[in-house]
């Protein structure tokens, strides 16, 4: 393994993972951490997928975004946790759950097989990666068996088109070690290697840049496998640059909080003031740079690690980008202004996006808090954060819970309401509307709520609630729509 960086001092060449037994049901047995000096990938237990999943986009150019929907523990074809992605199609007046495709990897023009426990649908994201006007959709299939091995992981690009997404090709890792595909991201910023396809897994990172096309060529594969064992991946452009600037996050680290955060690693090495597991980016001070989100859901590990009931870390972006010696501001619950108060277990963090919700050209910050007791425990919340020019962040957040006046259904223990979120317009009126899942509803079915866009971000009124059996799903459990988030390692 080459070393992290020479920063690393006593951490150098020594990698962690999480040893806990993947399965797509409801467990919450504590994390075991364990540090190995390897020289090669560890072969570990793998961790429950996925980290991100995609905002709403248009993938049939009909003028509506479209909301996709993964569901990593779908059983198909009698092959258990196969997987499976939902599209619903958007339109003028919304969502319809007989407006959908269900995608597998049997599905004609997929590449590969249905196989049992693949998770296909384990991280997706969306981008127009050919700029032909279409969204294309990355899908991620983390646990798929190869040649090359058992639990290798494969990642697919579905094309979109006037017909939806109807073919596909892949985006092949150098060397893919373990579980490529735990995370990805995409960002279409602009022609050639503006527009970016980040994947992360245990072997590291592998970085695709345009010009894509939809026979499956690329710009550029970069291979990076200086940070290996990586949690989450993001894509941002953090000096106003015009291409992405990539995020990486690594799994657990012995007596942290979460794993450490490189941005365009290695050349500066990782953050020196925080650490997490998954990050996101967006222009939360409208100062025209992205700046890079850290949810650290984790409760401390040593008096100066972590804060009780997790975290936020927000570093801004600037003309010189994000420095690795740079301050983050922090958020928790009790901040003021944030709804709640920090109390353990509750893994504010867990679930990130950020995106302007009130169109005032501030990005805002969602979090979900998945284990957070609301009366009834491990019901789960999502906070919303406005962005803000200047003042205290904090000020005007407010939260949902399952309970919330206007959501329908109501918190149950172990619902894990906020296990994923996501923000996209699928009505075009300009009004973003707000997803939130809860992976744990229902025997682990899952579940997808819609919060409608409103003049001052989401509304409760006529929100509604997507279940797995509405958009086809007959198993009994463990299908998961909506994907798992970090319920696997937190």
């Amino acid at each position: 393994m080459t070393a992290v960086h020479a920063r690393c001092g006593a951490w150098e060449g020594i990698r962690f993972v999480v040893n806990r037994r993947f399965s797509y049901g409801g467990w919450r047995a504590a994390a075991l951490l364990v540090a190995v000096v390897v020289a090669a990938p560890l072969s570990a237990a793998p961790p429950a997928a996925a980290r991100h999943g995609a905002v709403p986009g248009d993938v049939n150019g009909d003028g509506y975004r479209d909301a996709v929907l993964p569901a990593p523990g779908a059983n198909v074809a009698g092959k258990e946790g196969a997987g499976a992605v939902v599209v619903l199609y958007g339109s003028k007046s919304g969502l319809s759950t007989s407006r959908r495709a269900v995608i597998t990897q049997n599905t004609a023009g997929v590449p590969g097989s249905a196989e049992a426990h693949d998770g296909f649908g384990g991280a997706t994201a969306t981008a127009d990666l050919n700029r032909d006007g279409y969204a294309d959709l990355v899908v991620s299939t983390p646990f798929e068996d190869t040649t090359r091995g058992r639990d290798v992981g494969m990642v697919t690009v579905l094309w979109g088109g006037k017909k939806g997404l109807t073919s596909g090709t892949d985006l092949p890792a150098t060397n893919p070690g373990a579980y490529y595909g735990l995370d990805v991201a995409a960002l279409s910023a602009g022609p050639g290697a503006a527009t970016q396809v980040l994947v992360g897994g245990y072997e590291g990172t592998m970085r695709f840049a345009g010009p894509f096309t939809r026979s499956g060529t690329y710009g550029e594969a970069v291979e990076n496998r200086d940070t290996a064992s990586v949690n989450s991946v993001a894509l941002g452009d953090f000096a106003a640059g015009g291409r992405p600037d990539e995020v990486v996050v690594t799994v657990r680290l012995s007596e942290l909080s979460g794993g450490q955060v490189y941005v365009n690693p290695v050349r500066g090495g990782a953050q020196q003031q925080g650490n997490g597991l998954i990050a996101a980016a967006g222009d939360v001070n409208g100062d025209g740079y992205d700046d890079l989100v850290v949810g650290d859901p984790d409760d401390p590990q040593s008096a100066d690690d972590g804060a009780l009931g997790g975290r936020l870390l927000l570093w801004y972006g600037s003309a010189r980008g994000i420095a690795w010696e740079a301050q983050p501001v922090r958020l928790t619950q009790n901040t003021p202004g944030v709804p709640g108060a920090s109390e353990k277990g509750d893994n504010f963090g867990a679930a990130l996006a950020v995106a302007d919700l009130n169109r005032d050209g501030l990005a805002d910050i969602v979090v979900g808090s998945p284990l957070e007791d609301t009366g009834k425990t491990d019901a789960g919340q999502v906070t919303v954060i406005p962005g803000r020019q200047t003042g205290s962040l904090g000020t005007g957040a407010y939260a949902y819970t399952q309970d919330t006046a206007g959501i329908p259904g109501a918190g149950e223990t172990g619902d894990s309401f906020g296990t994923s979120v996501a923000v996209g317009d699928i009505n075009g009126d300009g009004k973003p509307e707000l997803f939130l899942s809860a992976a744990e509803e229902n025997t682990s079915t899952g579940a997808v709520w819609v919060l409608p866009g409103d003049t001052g971000g989401p509304t409760t009124r006529g929100s509604y609630l997507i279940t797995a059996p509405s958009v086809g799903f007959s198993q009994r459990d463990n299908t998961l729509l909506g994907g798992n988030g970090l319920l696997g390692v937190i």
